[in-house]
């Protein structure tokens, strides 16, 4: 028996989906196709792909005087894109198919330093089924329909929230540009700003209706969000979440936002091995530049989970803020009905978490700089807590 691997590299957009074959005995690319976007044709095209990779390798063998009939080669397929705006529909498609099916990280798959001069479909589908023979990237998993569900409500809530940030600097650059200022001393959209506010009348018919609209959309996204919130309380009370999200809102800094956006968006927490993958999946991990004996660490990476990266940096924003010898009553309340071992070890986190900020700070780092450490403190703390590892070291 024979076994051949043939891997498929799709190049996958909204109408069409570009495939190239290249079978690993012979190093060469062959039938590449552009289909129209539906599971079912790629479906055939690997069928097809399938029977002219025994029809190649039969001639190969005949060169070799190797004697094998048709039936005695085995082809395995491995079929890959890189994740993107399709999503993981097509994964699903091809599995229930039982075609081996890898979504790949776009920033973990190589590329020609300078970019390439030319860039076709054709030729990111060659790139991808040689990357996939070669095992040069690094695999997306999958979360669960119901987890993708979620987590795409909550990501809606974000985006209604920065733009509720964006209409209410289009309201206050209006009245800027009119020469009004806010007469009193304190923070801007307190109850007092809000009052003043409704005071302000213009004499221009125009400019009062401009102002009434860009106040009118503030409400409407803050009463939007407001619903996003008491529905969110709702699906953490799922039994699917339940658990995890109490858990995690022993953190300061952590509620139950933040807790089931991380529980959704990483799905299954045991296939991170160390603390340290879990940090590198949010893309929190320092980069490197080393040659011969110099060794030299960059920024982080920012590659992987951008949305959970900005959640734990805005969760060590607020643990920051805080102060660091009192434990808030509202955050007694989060803690509340837990286990004992579970308090102590969110409670040594945000300490360390606040020594670490506040150490940083005493050394004249910039605050941003002493966050996003702080960030891969929180992260590491976030992995021992989802996978039972309270009691061990983190790294």
């Amino acid at each position: 028996m024979q076994t051949i691997i043939i891997t498929i590299g799709m190049d996958v957009h909204k109408e069409t989906y570009a495939l190239c074959s290249y079978l690993s005995t012979s190093q060469k690319f062959y039938y590449e196709e552009t289909l129209k976007s539906e599971s079912k044709y790629v479906v055939k095209y690997i069928r097809k792909s399938k029977k002219e990779a025994i029809r190649l390798q039969m001639i190969e063998n005949h060169k070799n005087n190797l004697l094998l009939d048709e039936s005695e080669i085995e082809v395995k397929v491995i079929c890959g894109y890189e994740a993107g705006p399709t999503g993981f529909n097509l994964k699903r498609e091809l599995e229930k198919a039982n075609i081996d099916c890898r979504i790949m990280a776009p920033t973990t798959i190589y590329k020609k330093k300078g970019g390439n001069r030319v860039k076709t479909d054709k030729q990111d589908a060659r790139n991808l089924s040689k990357t996939l023979f070669w095992g040069a990237y690094k695999e997306v998993v999958p979360i669960s329909i119901e987890d993708e569900a979620t987590r795409d409500y909550i990501r809606m809530r974000d985006d209604r929230k920065s733009a509720l940030k964006k209409a209410k600097q289009q309201l206050k650059s209006f009245i800027l540009r009119r020469n009004i200022h806010y007469p009193f001393k304190g923070g801007t959209w307190t109850q007092a700003y809000r009052k003043w506010l409704k005071t302000i009348k213009f004499d221009l018919r125009i400019d009062q209706v401009t102002f009434d609209e860009y106040l009118a959309e503030v409400y409407r996204l803050e009463e939007a969000i407001e619903r996003f919130d008491i529905k969110i309380e709702e699906l953490s009370k799922n039994d699917k979440y339940k658990e995890d999200v109490k858990r995690l809102r022993c953190f300061a800094g952590i509620d139950t936002h933040i807790a089931l956006s991380i529980v959704c968006e990483v799905g299954d927490f045991a296939r991170f091995k160390k603390a340290r993958d879990f940090s590198s999946f949010i893309g929190l991990c320092p980069g490197e530049q080393s040659s011969g004996e110099k060794t030299k660490t960059t920024g982080i990476t920012k590659s992987g989970n951008t949305h959970l990266r900005k959640l734990l940096i805005e969760s060590c924003n607020s643990i920051a803020r805080t102060n660091i010898y009192n434990k808030s009553k509202r955050l007694r309340l989060r803690q509340y009905d837990n286990d004992v071992d579970v308090i102590a070890y969110a409670d040594r986190g945000s300490k360390r978490i606040r020594y670490k900020f506040a150490k940083m700070s005493n050394a004249s780092k910039k605050r941003n700089v002493a966050i996003v450490a702080c960030a891969r403190e929180l992260a590491c703390f976030i992995w021992g807590m989802m996978t039972n590892n309270i009691y061990g070291e983190i790294a």
